[in-house]
């Protein structure tokens, strides 16, 4: 497991990479994406939806929002389960301090799957899908910094980040799945009383 999570040596140089790029405002930008991507954020960003949903549900269609909603309550199950299992060390711990710029608190355990990528994509393929492409890629473009934001300030490698990102896409169609599923039991044939 641990030789699929390395990717013969890919995954500690594309952490270095991306890690070892630092300047002010892109350091700055970098600590706000984290900010903006933790998924305790879940319930402002499901109301600002549930918001525009409602009063424009030509450009955010409900059901958007709902698979967002459906999509979470997998993942607020999945992610969690496994971090510990895995019980992955964050790059702090795995690299030492001397190879590891880290910005914000130092993280050391768990460090795969990444919570952030997961709900960052999550939200993304939840809500783009019939939205103007300038909201489309406004999206898209935030999950791909929130993604990007977890190896910059030192949390996850970015196998952790795909990880997050695959569950999230994953947890989507699930989603999606569900409410098609639901919708043909909602529309079945209906008995005489």
């Amino acid at each position: 497991m641990r030789h699929l999570y390395d990717w013969f040596g890919l995954n500690v140089a594309l952490f270095h990479v991306i890690n070892g790029v630092h300047a002010p405002g892109w350091d700055q930008l970098m600590l706000a994406m984290t900010w903006l991507g933790f998924h305790e954020r879940y319930s402002y960003y499901l109301a600002l939806a549930l918001s525009l949903a409602y009063l424009a549900p030509r450009r955010l269609p409900l059901r958007n929002v709902v698979v967002l909603a459906i999509g979470y309550a997998l993942t607020a199950g999945v992610v969690p389960a496994l971090k510990p299992w895995l019980d992955f060390p964050r790059p702090l711990l795995a690299l030492g301090n001397n190879a590891v710029v880290v910005l914000g608190e130092p993280e050391l355990q768990h460090s795969f799957p990444s919570g952030h990528s997961t709900f960052a994509v999550l939200l993304a393929a939840s809500l783009a899908p019939a939205l103007s492409p300038p909201y489309k890629w406004g999206l898209w473009l935030f999950a791909v910094l929130v993604c990007l934001s977890r190896i910059s300030v030192g949390a996850h490698f970015p196998a952790d980040v795909l990880g997050g990102a695959l569950i999230g896409l994953a947890a989507v169609l699930a989603a999606r799945l569900i409410l098609k599923a639901a919708s043909r039991i909602g529309h079945g044939p209906q008995r005489s009383a």
